[in-house]
Parts: C-alpha cells; structure tokens; sequence
C-alpha cells in the first residue's frame, strides 16, 4: 500500500510538472504566433497563479499560531507553539515524502514532547488544586491511545496512519486549546502562575 501512496504522489507531482511544461510551451507558440493573441495572455496568467495556489493549498495542511489560542500562560502558550511546529514537521514528513526514518522521527519527538507538556500542564494543575484536573488528565490519556491505535496501523499502511496522525493531531490539539485548556487558564492565572 505505501508503494501505491508514494506512487500517486509521484503522478500528481508529474502531472503538475507536465500541467506547467505544456503551458510554458503554449505560451512560447503564442508568442512566436503573435503576442496579441488573447488566448496566450490567459496562458501566460494561468502560469503566474499557479504558484500562488500551489501556496494557498499548501498552507491549508500546515497549522498557524493565532493569538486567539493563547491561554495567557506563557510557558503554556510556547509550549502549544513548539507542538503546532512539531505537527507541522511531521505534515512535511507525511507530505513531501521524506522517508520513512524521517517519520519516525518527526512522530516520535511529537510524541515526547507532547508528554512533556502534559506532565508540566498537570503538574500546574496538581501543583494549585484545579478542581478539573481529574478530567482534564483523561482527555490527555484518551489522545494518546487514539494516536497509539492509529499508529498501531502504522505496519500495514505507514503513509496512511502518518497522515491520518497528522490530521488527527492537529484537530485534537487546536480543539484541546480553545476548549479544556482556556478552562483552567483563568483558574491557574487566578492562583498566581503566568
């Protein structure tokens, strides 16, 4: 299955080379054949927004820091930064097929990480009595044995469980943020951490 993933991977980069070779070409043709051609004008726009669409859809894969995620706890917020950039790296592993061993790496300093930040957030929580912190433990808990079955797939198929991953981490985490996390940001704020 990973053959035929990296396989359509590699046609869809074909197709794209081959849709801008043969616009470069018609572009060419029109000019030799008159440069008031309208049609080659249209060509020739088409090839300046392919870039420009290569980019947007690109950037739809990749996750942003708003300030709208910011918990008001900075050790906290940098903390979410340094792992929307690690699910990114991961997103480039997955996307531009990087290699295998490159996956593995990308996830598993995800994954370390990951458990890095939830025993400092939980320690906070511990550390100032928040009244949730039962609950909010299990959602961290309940993360990781979805990520550990997607990755239990990982044999069979590894460009799909990488993906699915990916996908899965960063809905999880920007959900996690603006949901559990902003819930006791005021809480811990309230007793004094910033």
């Amino acid at each position: 299955m990973k053959s035929n993933v990296c396989r359509n991977k590699r046609m869809c980069m074909f197709g794209v080379s081959l849709l801008i070779l043969s616009l470069v070409i018609a572009v060419i043709l029109g000019l030799l054949v008159g440069p008031t051609n309208p049609v080659t004008w249209v060509l020739i726009a088409c090839l300046v927004v392919i870039p420009f669409v290569h980019k947007k859809l690109a950037e739809t894969q990749f996750v942003e820091w708003k300030d709208d995620y910011s918990v008001g706890i900075d050790s906290i917020d940098q903390q979410h930064k340094k792992l929307l950039n690690l699910i990114n790296q991961l997103q480039t592993a997955v996307d531009y097929s990087t290699g295998e061993q490159f996956e593995r790496d990308a996830l598993d300093e995800l994954v370390d990480y990951t458990k890095t930040h939830f025993t400092y957030e939980e320690g906070l929580m511990r550390d100032n009595d928040y009244p949730g912190f039962v609950e909010h433990k299990l959602q961290h808990e309940k993360m990781f044995d979805k990520v550990s079955e997607v990755l239990a797939k990982y044999e069979e198929d590894s460009d799909t469980a990488m993906s699915n991953a990916a996908d899965y981490l960063k809905d999880w985490l920007i959900k996690h943020i603006n949901g559990t996390d902003k819930e006791y940001s005021s809480y811990l704020i309230g007793k004094g951490v910033k």
